[in-house]
């Protein structure tokens, strides 16, 4: 074998030894760094050291809750933030990012050149891959040393195998530094800027992009001049890659460094902290909350309960009806008020409400043709089945129509109603809807849950509420996107627009619809409430685009005295509604459903005025009607001598009096009707009224036929037309015995129309009149008997 090729053959052995080593060696540095990786897996983060962060629909940070260290952290990615930040950050960072196997061996060469030349680490070359592995895997007490390099060059490496570069540089963008708690860009941008890293302008790019480099030294809060220093530094690297313009970085120059102090976001926030045990490992939650609206009402709700009495609080809630989205959330006047409770969610809170279910009955009551809307009740001093409601005032009105009854929520007509629609039935109705009435243990619906004696949220009554301008379909407030609607049906979408119609002609306090020109202010329906004791205020209303719940008293239940839903809630419920973004046709009626119909009625009977003779209208009026319903006043509960209806007899045209059907003497007879009022409205009809509803006396030759009127009763102790005087040197009112003669019955008295007190039969009844002026005095008893005396009373 000639020289030339054994040297041939010595070269393939060589190559092959070489190319063996090559593959054995790498194979073995690979399975060294795989056993490393297992041995030493890199930390990730994992859901439990997750700092949440609650938005509002446009993104800007509601509430932000620190991790289990306290640090202040709001997601963030590469497609959450501005462009601008992405260039500055890679352009100063690390250019080479995307591809780099995490560590960029030519910085990693200067970097040991100028150690090996200074005995210390000059600069790190570390890539933006080995600034995550440190955030990650700080170990302070390593330091800037060699080890410590060789550490995080390990775990950059182990990182890019197990991430993608966009995963990686995710971690960056979240957990970054930027001083204090705060880390993360997206922390940082609100933090010091007030607004979301995806505004960032140059300048502001420049400066978060230079920030994490030395957080102390640069904050922008406590250094601006330092941090301003250290971004123009940036900007001039950004002209030098030429990624920047000379005129765009001259322009970012001018722009000052300003920033706000740290404070983290705090609005509607018991309405985060719901969302967040609602949403648990979710490190971002968006809600439904229009970020501009909150801060309105969070400012208006403060100022406006600031001078209310210690301990009180209030709930506030804003609703598009459209889709049931939450628009504003305020669980109390001032979160974190020790004195106010401020940490209890009202919103959510069961707590008696008032008069605010009244809406639904009434519109029950049209949907079953129990009513229409002028229907004829009677708002005057009843048992129910030894159950006796009074009004909010004390005061009794006696005829009513049903749209007046809503109007000025009067407790009987109500508690009557619901007698006849069935407080079970009501209650399953309301529960199908999505408010779930809450009783005392043992409980079951009753009369009085009407008048607030059971227990609701305010979320679940807007949500019921919305359903007047949703044509009668309720439903589920919604705070986040996501869910779907939860609509149930609670009315008809005609007894929907009645009901609404009735509460939008109500004249906002203060104001008359003829005297105040309104312009293009919506048309609100509203309904107020106050439980009992006065420990609830409320409000609830809306426009055809929004529903508004206000709901005031103190959380731990006790009384606030002189507070109540017309004078503490409503006022800011309709300031509330009047600030709400308006579109076109906001004041103008909504058309009614075609089987919804104007119709004139009369009283007493309650039936259509064309449908009765001239004589039996004594009162018209008109009135709504569903499905051609035109239902007559209820009859009477008494089965007593009165009932409201009509009532044919005859009488002897020659002297008008009423015979009977035995008479002792001939008498030419002729057929007459009266429409007859329920009696226990007698005392509030005019005489005139009263005597053409009475039937005419009986000829004294016939028979009684069970149809006489009423006895009168006689009240003893107060002379009809006297005037009462204080006794000389009296510190108290005149106090009188009074007594009704003529019944056995229950006997309700009433001063000027207002409910003093009761006795049975003929039992006194004592009682003082202080204030000076003229007075009627009313003893009214079940069986429809009743007496007036008007009388004086001394100053």
């Amino acid at each position: 074998m000639s020289r030339p090729e054994h040297g041939k053959q010595r070269d393939r052995v060589w190559r092959r030894w070489l190319l063996s080593g090559v593959r054995w060696g790498t194979i073995a540095v690979l399975l060294s760094l795989l056993a490393l990786d297992l041995a030493f897996p890199p930390q990730l983060p994992t859901r439990d050291d997750a700092s949440v962060l609650v938005v509002a629909r446009d993104g800007t940070p509601l509430r932000a809750f620190a991790d289990a260290d306290g640090v202040w952290r709001h997601p963030a990615t590469p497609q959450s933030v501005s462009p601008y930040y992405l260039q500055a950050l890679l352009g100063y960072e690390d250019r080479w990012f995307q591809r780099h196997p995490g560590v960029n061996p030519l910085a990693m060469a200067r970097a040991a050149w100028q150690w090996a030349r200074g005995g210390r680490i000059v600069s790190g070359g570390s890539t933006l891959t080995m600034q995550v592995a440190r955030i990650l895997d700080p170990q302070p007490a390593r330091g800037r040393t060699l080890r410590g390099k060789l550490v995080q060059l390990l775990r950059a490496l182990q990182l890019e195998a197990h991430l993608s570069k966009d995963e990686i540089l995710t971690l960056y963008l979240t957990r970054a530094p930027f001083g204090g708690t705060i880390e993360g860009v997206e922390a940082a941008s609100w933090a010091y800027l007030g607004k979301p890293a995806a505004r960032l302008s140059r300048a502001e790019a420049a400066l978060l992009a230079v920030l994490p480099q030395a957080p102390s030294r640069l904050r922008p809060d406590r250094a601006p001049e330092a941090a301003r220093t250290a971004r123009d530094k940036v900007l001039e690297r950004m002209v030098a890659l030429e990624v920047w313009t000379r005129a765009e970085v001259d322009d970012a120059k001018i722009e000052p460094v300003v920033a706000r102090s740290l404070r983290p976001p705090l609005h509607a926030a018991l309405l985060a902290q719901r969302l967040r045990a609602a949403h648990p490992g979710q490190a971002r939650i968006v809600s439904t909350i229009d970020i501009g609206l909150q801060r309105m009402l969070e400012q208006r709700v403060a100022s406006y309960f600031s001078q209310l009495p210690e301990r009180t609080s209030a709930a506030l809630l804003v609703v598009d009806n459209r889709n049931l989205e939450a628009l504003a959330y305020v669980g109390s006047v001032a979160f974190g008020d020790r004195a106010r409770l401020g940490h209890v969610d009202m919103v959510r809170a069961w707590r008696s409400p008032g008069s605010t279910l009244k809406p639904f009955l009434y519109g029950m009551a049209l949907d079953d043709g129990l009513i229409h809307s002028a229907s004829l009740l009677v708002d005057a001093p009843q048992s129910f089945g030894g159950y006796r409601p009074g009004n909010f005032d004390a005061a009794f009105n006696g005829p009513v129509a049903a749209a007046d009854a809503l109007r000025l929520s009067l407790n009987v007509p109500a508690v009557d109603l619901l007698d006849r629609v069935g407080p079970a039935r009501f209650a399953a109705r309301l529960d199908n809807a999505g408010v779930t009435l809450r009783f005392p243990r043992g409980a079951v619906p009753n009369l009085s849950l009407i008048l607030g004696g059971t227990g609701a949220t305010l979320e679940q009554l807007v949500g019921t509420h919305a359903a007047l301008h949703r044509d009668g379909i309720a439903g589920r407030v919604r705070y986040t996107p996501g869910p779907a609607l939860r609509d149930r049906r609670l009315l008809s979408p005609g007894a929907a627009w009645i009901v609404r119609e009735i509460l939008e002609a109500a004249d906002r306090p203060g104001e008359r619809a003829d005297t105040f020109d309104t312009g293009d202010r919506p048309r609100v329906s509203w309904k107020t409430g106050t439980s009992y004791g006065y420990r609830d205020a409320w409000a609830i209303g809306g426009t055809h685009r929004y529903t508004v719940g206000v709901w005031v008293g103190r959380p731990d239940g006790t009384p606030l005295p002189g507070q109540y839903g017309a004078i503490t809630a409503l006022p800011l419920l309709l300031e509330t509604v009047d600030s709400l973004p308006r579109g076109r046709g906001d004041a103008l009626r909504v058309p009614p459903p075609r089987n919804v119909r104007e119709l004139d009625i009369c009283w007493p009977l309650g039936t259509a005025a064309d449908a009765q003779p001239a004589p039996l209208c004594q009162r018209r009026l008109t009135a709504w009607t569903l499905d051609g319903n035109v239902p007559p006043t209820f009859a009477e509960r008494d089965a007593g001598r009165w009932s409201a209806g009509r009532v044919r007899f005859e009488i002897d045209p020659r002297s008008g009096q009423r015979l009977s059907a035995e008479c002792e003497a001939p008498h030419p007879r002729a057929s007459r009707e009266i429409a007859r009022w329920p009696a226990l409205v007698s005392p509030w009809l005019p005489a005139a009224t009263r005597r053409a509803s009475q039937l005419p006396a009986l000829a004294p030759d016939c028979r009684p036929d069970g149809r006489q009127t009423a006895a009168a009763l006689h009240i003893e102790g107060l002379e009809p037309g006297v005037t009462l005087v204080r006794p000389p040197g009296s510190a108290h009112g005149v106090r009188l015995q009074l007594r009704a003669l003529g019944t056995e019955s229950r006997v309700q008295w009433l001063l000027d129309g207002r409910w003093i007190g009761e006795t049975q039969g003929a039992r006194w009844l004592r009682t003082e009149f202080e204030t000076p002026g003229r007075h009627e005095l009313t003893a009214l008893a079940d069986d429809g008997a009743w007496r007036s005396v008007a009388f004086h009373v001394a100053p």
